[in-house]
């Protein structure tokens, strides 16, 4: 019982003991149903009493002591509940050398319901003006970007998914898919399978849109970021966290090297992963215990609520997701200047250094009124992103072109 209200007054450690291979995993209770037949052996006794088992006599327990035992017994049963939804088979898992280790028959691979949210940046310059005349205005996002918004129009995606131009001179596509799949490598092979399909799409349809405009530009879009809402599957605990991990970083359930474009690996290498508790280790887990499960790494994000009404809304991850995209786009068109031995010119006057420096405060800098969970996800999509440093590297070429 003690272990067990250690795990619930410290769950970071807990969190850290759960792990396989940890020396300390064998220091919480691990086995659910002998735990629950102690529990009927707590008693709760007067301190008025003298004689007896430890000096008191026995006697019928009064109402007051029937109700305190029923309230600490409510209290376990919460802590083993909470703890075996917050850190899974940890309480749960068979002792060493009693019972035989998961199977990848025992590993279920699917279904599972994801919204898929990519992200297609370009960067247009001046080009961005015909765009900016059209499109609606919008409130600024966590960085302070002006922007607006244009239906994006993609003949796969969801009627929400959108078009914005930033004054800054980029545009980016919010493409919004919903998707259901058999299995995480049947995710991960479309994903890269519709990357170039998409990044295709994205330059040809704003070329179009510009030259109907009356304005014409050479941009492409580089890259797509994913970042996915796990929203219904079959696991639970460690092997959630496992989905997460391998939805954030699904390059390794595909051969991106084959001739006829991403293919999925077998059912075999997707058990093993689940099997081994695969983790990668430059993601970064932004959950909060009993809240939400989130992970973010170089590729993409992967986030699944626990409690709906107390998790991050999947707004608050697009919209930072968009600013921190707009201004990496925006810094790897500093960095190609650079690089090209010129130097970088903004827009307009409005968007150089002391705008970038305003920024850089407001997507690095904590706000008064900030929650834990946003708090957490903003600091983990920028450690992943790289962005800050890409952002103090793009106000020294900036410094360095004005003197």
């Amino acid at each position: 019982m003690a272990r067990l209200h250690y795990a619930w007054t410290h769950p970071e450690k807990a969190y850290i003991a759960r792990k396989p291979g940890s020396s300390r995993h064998d220091k919480f209770p691990e086995d659910m149903q002998e735990l629950r037949k102690r529990i009927p052996e707590l008693k709760v006794e007067s301190p008025h009493q003298t004689r007896g088992r430890g000096g008191y006599p026995k006697r019928e327990a009064s109402v007051e002591e029937e109700r305190a035992k029923g309230e600490l017994q409510t209290q376990i049963d919460d802590w083993i509940s909470m703890c075996k939804a917050t850190y899974g088979l940890s309480l749960s898992a068979p002792r060493r050398g009693t019972a035989d280790p998961p199977t990848s028959e025992s590993v279920p691979l699917g279904p599972a319901h994801v919204v898929s949210h990519k992200f297609v940046p370009i960067y247009l310059g001046a080009d961005v003006e015909p765009l900016l005349a059209g499109a609606e205005p919008l409130q600024d996002g966590p960085g302070g970007l002006e922007h607006r918004v244009l239906r994006a129009g993609h003949p796969d995606a969801a009627p929400d998914s959108r078009l914005y131009v930033y004054a800054c001179g980029v545009a980016i596509f919010h493409l919004v898919q919903p998707r259901s799949v058999e299995c995480l490598g049947e995710l991960a092979a479309w994903r890269y399978r519709s990357y170039d399909t998409d990044l295709d799409w994205a330059t040809k349809h704003l070329q179009r849109r510009l030259a109907q405009e009356g304005s014409a530009t050479e941009a492409a879009a580089p890259y797509v970021l994913s970042a996915y809402l796990l929203e219904d599957s079959p696991w639970e605990g460690a092997h959630l966290e496992t989905a997460l991990q391998v939805v954030a970083t699904p390059s390794v359930l595909v051969d991106r090297n084959h001739p006829g474009g991403a293919e999925r690996l077998g059912d075999d290498v997707e058990r093993g992963l689940f099997i081994d508790g695969y983790r990668n280790q430059d993601a970064v887990d932004f959950g909060i215990q009993a809240v939400s499960m989130g992970v973010a790494g170089w590729s993409g994000v992967a986030y699944h609520p626990l409690s709906p009404e107390r998790a991050l809304a999947m707004d608050e991850i697009v919209e930072l997701e968009l600013d921190v995209q707009t201004l990496w786009a925006l810094s790897a068109y500093v960095r190609g200047e650079v690089e090209a031995g010129r130097d970088p010119v903004m827009r307009d006057e409005e968007h150089g250094l002391r705008w970038l420096r305003g920024a850089y405060s407001r997507l690095t800098v904590a706000r008064d009124q900030e929650t834990t969970p946003h708090q957490r996800m903003r600091k983990a999509v920028l450690a992943t992103s790289d962005l800050p440093d890409r952002l103090r590297h793009m106000q020294e070429a900036l410094r360095e072109s004005i003197t």
